[in-house]
């Protein structure tokens, strides 16, 4: 009895530490005439605080992937957990709750409102999430500061550097205190200078305890990181980590391995 109890409590701090959690996911694209396998069979966790690069050529399945982290998209088979909650199991108007409360999107393209300015842009998420006027703003003015754009807050997105904008997309993201930052190339439209800018932003979000997901296909902005998932052909091919000495190890379990572990 002491072993299971130890084990059941073992198992419940795991999952207390799991962010999100994909259990046997694929996602097949019906087109009438043939069905596209976007993701097969994936499996994996990622842990809260963890900083991850998801990798992968054109087809890889990481956009699809993207989407239904997001939750922007639903799988076709298996299971996505996000803090404990499944979210095959949602309707429509509680994915865009949980869109809203636990995920802060960061887009390549900013995806700001024009013609409105920095802090208003920054406030747009705490509005649907009816957060009060008041409120609102000193939130917003104080992650505007977080982000160092304290003095541009009234500024409009065209009267900002590409840099800039992302800052001000990085900081709308951190509204409503999301657990989840999730990037979708969001070095894709900066130039080099910008682009470690904004990378070392992500890398003080992370050691503030922030779980930051990047979606990049640039190794030197996956390098930022310290875990990167490779897909390719809609599988999971490599999960590496960096150890303590700074290095890479792979700890992705092959299926032949997990065959051998078991018999």
């Amino acid at each position: 009895m002491a072993k299971t109890s130890a084990y059941a409590a073992s198992a419940s701090e795991l999952h207390a530490k799991e962010l999100i959690r994909i259990e046997n996911l694929g996602k097949v694209y019906d087109t009438g005439a043939i069905k596209v396998v976007g993701l097969y069979n994936i499996n994996l966790n990622i842990q809260k605080g963890e900083f991850v690069a998801i990798m992968g050529q054109s087809g890889s399945g990481k956009s699809t992937l993207m989407n239904i982290l997001g939750c922007l998209d639903r799988p076709t088979l298996g299971h996505y957990y996000l803090d404990g909650v499944d979210t095959a199991e949602l309707y429509p108007d509680e994915l865009s709750a949980i869109r809203n409360r636990k995920i802060g999107f960061v887009f390549q393209s900013f995806n700001l409102i024009s013609r409105t300015s920095a802090l208003k842009n920054v406030e747009l998420p705490m509005t649907y999430a009816h957060v009060s006027k008041k409120q609102r703003r000193k939130r917003a003015l104080e992650l505007l500061d977080k982000v160092g754009l304290s003095a541009r807050y009234d500024h409009q997105p065209n009267e900002l550097s590409g840099g800039q904008r992302q800052r001000v997309a990085i900081a709308r993201a951190l509204a409503n205190e999301p657990p989840l930052i999730l990037a979708d190339e969001p070095t894709g439209n900066l130039d080099t200078a910008s682009s470690i800018e904004i990378m070392e932003l992500f890398t003080e979000l992370h050691r503030e305890g922030a779980t930051v997901v990047v979606v990049t296909h640039e190794e030197d902005i996956a390098e930022f990181t310290h875990r990167i998932l490779r897909f390719r052909d809609g599988r999971l091919q490599s999960d590496k980590r960096k150890n303590a000495a700074g290095e890479w190890e792979e700890t992705l379990q092959r299926e032949e391995e997990r065959k051998e572990t078991h018999v």
